[in-house]
């Protein structure tokens, strides 16, 4: 049928919407990945910057070498990026699987309340194709690829959303520091003095930030079972947050609050 003015209307505004949501939650997924690859290589290690993790030093549940957590952080950026770009079809099926009269849900005691325990097939299947297109991007698939949905990790679709919605919150306040890192040196003597004494300068810091990141965020911790964290799919994003909860302990904690950061749930100010 013939479409009208209100209904291509609300094609562009549908249009606009999804770039809107790409350009403010997709791009500092880009930039992340630019900032690995430009400071790090899989195949030199520079002196002082190996991304080699061992299980049980610094937290660390996972045993990688050097260009094998390079490649673990590059695809899990890479799966992230994919699922943001999906979000609005995931959403819809999410909205589908809650609302489903065929499946049912039970109140359960997750270890993080009450949750509503739901399967979510829909998000399920949609979850698996995603994951298949990145693995076909992918020279060899580094961890596990299981999914969790609908047990004690992620009780339903809703909690699944949410969960990688928080992806550009960990990012984003990264991206801005390292980026307001350069602005305010150029425009702050004794700000610019103080990076160059204390850490280098402003390259120095950012790799060591980036390094202390791609390290420590994808080690499988922030949790106390391979099966809650580890290198699983939605483990993966459990140890990038435990590395935000960890940041106020690092010693570049101070560089961040020079640019404004308030927070991973905030805004910079």
């Amino acid at each position: 049928r013939l479409l009208s003015s209100e209904d291509i209307h609300l094609c562009l505004y549908s249009i606009c919407d999804n770039d809107s949501f790409l350009n403010s939650n997709r791009v500092p997924i880009d930039k992340v990945i630019g900032y690995l690859q430009h400071f790090f290589s899989p195949s030199k290690i520079e002196d002082g910057y190996s991304l080699s993790i061992v299980s049980g030093q610094d937290g660390s549940r996972l045993s990688h070498s050097h260009e094998r957590q390079f490649y673990f952080a590059l695809q899990s950026l890479t799966l992230w990026r994919d699922i943001i770009d999906d979000m609005f079809r995931l959403w819809a099926m999410a909205e589908e699987d809650l609302l489903s009269e065929s499946i049912t849900y039970s109140l359960k005691d997750t270890g993080q309340g009450m949750q509503r325990v739901q399967q979510s097939p829909l998000t399920y299947k949609s979850m698996q194709r995603i994951l298949s297109r990145v693995q076909g991007k992918v020279n060899q698939w580094i961890g596990s690829n299981v999914i969790h949905l609908g047990d004690h990790n992620v009780p339903n679709a809703l909690t699944f959303i949410d969960k990688y919605t928080q992806v550009p919150r960990i990012l984003s306040p990264i991206v801005t520091c390292l980026e307001n890192l350069e602005r305010i040196c150029e425009e702050d003597d004794g700000v610019n003095t103080f990076i160059e004494t204390g850490f280098g300068g402003v390259e120095q810091v950012k790799k060591d930030i980036l390094y202390d990141f791609f390290k420590s965020a994808f080690d499988g911790s922030g949790a106390d079972n391979f099966y809650d964290a580890g290198s699983c799919i939605d483990g993966r994003l459990t140890s990038a947050w435990n590395w935000c909860s960890q940041l106020p302990d690092k010693p570049f904690y101070c560089v961040f609050k020079l640019t404004g950061f308030t927070g991973f749930d905030g805004e910079f100010k």
